[in-house]
């Protein structure tokens, strides 16, 4: 299964609805460039919605962690929303949770981009 990547904008918060996988090959090189166009484009505000994402390997999480740094880089913010409890655990087993950025809704994400 591909990944899918609905866009929309809400109160000038990107919000990315990922649905499939995030796996090593195409599926981490489309949400890759997708964020990077973003930033590209003067984006400065990010949601990366998890609710409907299927699967995630370490590929995945590696690119996810890459993305991360080149939003703070540009003086972006990406924070991670629904991530569903594999992938919660596996950011908590990693470390990852103290990097990221992560709400239980969208609505959180939002109100947190809002500030």
């Amino acid at each position: 299964m591909t990944l899918h990547i609905a866009s929309r904008e809400v109160n000038g918060v990107i919000v990315l609805a990922l649905n499939g996988r995030v796996v090593l090959g195409e599926e981490s090189s489309t949400l890759r460039e997708k964020v990077k166009d973003l930033l590209a484009a003067g984006k400065k505000k990010i949601v990366l919605n998890m609710e409907k994402l299927d699967y995630i390997d370490s590929s995945g999480v590696g690119m996810l962690v890459a993305v991360y740094h080149t939003a703070k880089s540009r003086g972006a913010s990406l924070v991670l929303c629904h991530l569903g409890s594999h992938f919660q655990e596996m950011l908590q087993i990693t470390k990852l949770l103290t990097v990221f950025d992560t709400y239980q809704t969208e609505a959180d994400a939002l109100r947190s981009l809002a500030k």
